[in-house]
């Protein structure tokens, strides 16, 4: 997208998605800094030297260039909340059984911390979007870690969740086997019945 600034020198901006402290010269920022003319290993540098800390999340980044003074800034946006939550937690991914089983637990000071980083404020309102990720994504607020009761009932779920799986493809393969069954006796019926048709001959 090119653009002016104060009717100054034209600029360029290049938005991609980084992996925070991960990024490099190839695709998709090398081939999109290559015709410009700039450093492209200046630009990575910074880059990964402003989202080291967001490591391991998808960072959205945008690399605005002045292609005649061949300068260049970056700005650096917040991972998606779902994102933050899961950096905080040290967790790869939220429950798959929202309600039936938590993942982690944040206290309110964390909650906050998340909104302050992703909205640059804790007001209410924004403390109220993360929470509401946090539901979804079966992330308690308050009611502390995760107890050996609570992994041991997990288990169990998980346990009765693979048997039901197993009974049911038992039951699928029972019912595949019992048509097969009645396909071949059914010949065999039919040659009964037919027999029984049959009238018997009348003795002289």
């Amino acid at each position: 997208m090119n653009y002016r600034t104060g009717g100054e020198m034209p600029k360029q901006t290049i938005e991609v998605m980084v992996e925070g402290g991960k990024a490099t010269a190839g695709p998709p920022l090398g081939p999109s800094l290559g015709p410009l003319g700039i450093n492209t290993k200046a630009v990575v540098d910074e880059i990964n030297e402003k989202t080291k800390d967001l490591q391991g999340m998808q960072v959205p980044v945008k690399v605005i260039v002045d292609t005649e003074k061949k300068t260049f800034e970056i700005e650096v946006g917040t991972p998606p909340v779902a994102s933050l939550i899961k950096k905080e937690l040290g967790i790869d991914k939220g429950s798959d059984e929202t309600g039936r089983k938590r993942v982690g637990d944040l206290t309110e000071e964390q909650v906050k911390k998340i909104a302050r980083t992703k909205f640059g404020s804790d007001a209410p309102a924004f403390v109220s979007q993360v929470k509401g990720t946090c539901k979804s994504m079966g992330v308690t607020i308050g009611q502390g870690a995760i107890t050996e009761e609570e992994i041991k009932r997990y288990r169990e779920m998980e346990k009765q969740k693979e048997a039901e799986e197993a009974a049911k493809e038992t039951v699928a393969e029972g019912e595949t086997q019992s048509e097969a069954e009645e396909k071949e006796q059914k010949p065999e019926a039919e040659k009964q019945d037919e027999k029984k048709e049959q009238p018997k001959e009348e003795k002289t």
